[in-house]
């Protein structure tokens, strides 16, 4: 039986090195901001709003698209345990 994950992290990587992490309950949830937020406006330099759900509902990050470099998307299990 497959494991369904329980969070998404996905790790944003800027140009400049900056690293910053944001979680999303389901990859559906992910795909709808990725395709509706990011993508149109890949290449321009104003801002716009990424969800940051599971700390405080009612707060955004905002980031230039220009600036992304990478996206990595870590599914979480409940199960995992971290190892260092």
């Amino acid at each position: 039986m497959p494991r369904t994950p329980s969070e998404y992290i996905v790790h944003l990587l800027f140009d400049g090195g900056h690293h910053q992490e944001v979680k999303f309950s389901t990859i559906q949830e992910f795909q709808k901001w990725y395709s509706s937020e990011l993508m149109p406006k890949q290449s321009d330099d104003a801002f716009i709003n990424v969800p940051i759900p599971k700390i405080n509902p009612g707060e955004y990050m905002v980031i230039r698209p220009s600036k992304l470099l990478a996206i990595r998307v870590e599914p979480v299990f409940s199960s995992s345990v971290e190892r260092f």
